[in-house]
């Protein structure tokens, strides 16, 4: 168990790791960041020290790591190697790397769910046109994707099973690709929690989820759902969590079809549909991270008021003056520069209740 004032590293300079270094500090940790410009980034304005490098740079990352007690990401795509550099200095790096590989390939996300019995929309592995052509018949609609990167809808297209594969496949690049059956769902949940190195898990309420662009746009926490659904989640992510041996907060985003759950994808992180959980339970996700890597004890992530959270993403962000002046409103600014258009710039947290 880490003593506070002990350091925590994080790989990762973005909004997550931001509030990652803002727990930490609650706790009496110190914190290091590590990332391109991670002077001037959102978490590099709060951790207590940044290390700027490239994420392929072994060498930087090990001088990183020797500074650290204990090292998180706040994103799944560390590169293996990078990974393996925090290791072989003897410093603990949790969530594990057999985390980051299951999470980081799509295919073999999809692998490890079926290997568990956990359902999922139909898919087929693309290597080329060829298979492609033979697929898109019998998936009809669907979503190809990169099976590598991209994220809130990019590296991915959609179809409806009659397209020249060869041209599809030109036109998204980055190959090798998995085309995914589309599923018509009654709604999008989530499912965060977290595991100790004991092998203690604490859940945290689902969360119910709508997207727009291919991007969070709404989370409402806890999710309106039949105990036989919140079930099914729970099972579900307890068979992801101890299959990987893990330590940290994993979330595990479903597709609701008739009350049956179909796992989509998982983050071996803290995730966007669970920034609310800051206001409305009894410990955020950020702290129970923190406190997983640490070795703490976990804490019970009870709901305490139901909250709705807001994406805000690009110019929405310019109506932060309004924002911060509406008393029901949580306002979090990720202290971002240009709001570009898809660009994550904060979010706002208020109460809800049904209609």
């Amino acid at each position: 168990m880490l003593e506070p004032g002990s350091t925590i590293g994080i790989l990762g300079v973005g909004q997550l790791g931001r509030m990652l270094a803002s727990a930490a500090a609650k706790l009496g940790f110190k914190t290091a960041v590590y990332g391109p410009s991670a002077e001037t980034s959102p978490a590099g304005q709060v951790a207590g020290r940044c290390f700027t490098g490239e994420y392929e740079d072994e060498d930087a990352v090990r001088a990183f790591a020797e500074h650290c007690d204990a090292v998180t990401y706040e994103f799944e795509n560390v590169p293996a190697a990078t990974a393996a550099a925090v290791t072989d200095t003897g410093t603990t790096l949790a969530p594990n790397a057999k985390a980051l590989a299951a999470s980081q390939e799509r295919l073999r996300e999809k692998d490890l769910f079926r290997s568990l019995n956990i359902g999922t929309v139909p898919y087929w592995a693309i290597e080329n046109e060829a298979d492609l052509s033979a697929a898109l018949p019998e998936a009809g609609r669907s979503i190809l994707k990169t099976r590598r990167f991209g994220y809130d809808g990019k590296g991915q297209e959609r179809l409806n099973g009659d397209e020249d594969a060869g041209k599809v496949l030109s036109e998204l690049g980055g190959g090798p690709w998995i085309l995914e059956g589309m599923a018509s769902f009654d709604r999008e949940l989530s499912q965060v929690a977290a595991r100790s190195a004991k092998g203690e898990i604490a859940f945290f309420d689902l969360c119910e989820n709508q997207h727009k662009d291919g991007i969070l746009a709404r989370s409402v926490i806890p999710a309106e759902v039949s105990a036989e659904v919140a079930s099914q989640a729970r099972e579900a992510v307890r068979l992801v969590l101890e299959h990987l041996d893990y330590v940290g907060v994993l979330t595990v985003e479903f597709f609701d079809v008739g009350g049956e759950l179909l796992a989509n994808e998982m983050a071996p992180r803290v995730h966007n549909s669970g920034h609310h959980t800051l206001e409305a339970c009894s410990v955020s996700q950020f702290e129970q991270q923190i406190r997983a890597v640490a070795g703490w004890p976990l804490r019970d992530p009870e709901t305490v008021r139901p909250m709705e959270m807001l994406n805000l993403v690009g110019a929405e962000a310019d109506e932060w003056a309004a924002l911060a002046a509406d008393p029901n409103v949580d306002l979090t600014l990720y202290g971002k520069g240009e709001a570009r258009p898809g660009r994550k710039m904060g979010h706002a947290v208020r109460p809800w209740r049904k209609g």
